[in-house]
């Protein structure tokens, strides 16, 4: 969980972003202004989450810009907390805000291992 947390912090500042823990599941909150569904690729596999989005900006025909500062893509790719179920992740975008959903895996039964005496 803490390689998330420092792939997180070390995201551009301009980046926003809220991480959230429950008894069954880690909620990624991410903003990303300007994209949709339509516009966002999320992958989660082999332990990490990619994350690719884009945004479309529209030109006033009169106008010319001076500056831009607002970034057109966002790429990250963060590594998946271990306990995490990779195969079972959700992803809303609304309002240009990302709620990654990523449930818990199950925690393995305890398996009691006999052991023979050879000597």
């Amino acid at each position: 969980m803490s390689a998330l947390r420092d792939a997180l912090r070390d995201l551009p500042d301009g980046i926003f972003f809220d991480l959230l823990e429950s008894d069954e599941a880690y909620l990624l909150v991410l903003d990303v202004p300007g994209v949709s569904a339509e516009t966002l690729e999320l992958v989660v596999e082999n332990g990490r989450i990619s994350i690719e989005a884009r945004r479309e900006k529209d030109l006033p025909a009169d106008y010319r810009y001076l500056e831009e500062n607002r970034s057109l893509f966002f790429d990250a790719d963060l590594p998946l907390p271990a306990d995490a179920a990779e195969t079972e992740a959700q992803a809303v975008v609304t309002n240009g805000v990302l709620e990654l959903t990523l449930p818990k895996r199950e925690a393995s039964e305890e398996t009691t291992i006999d052991i023979v005496d050879d000597g």
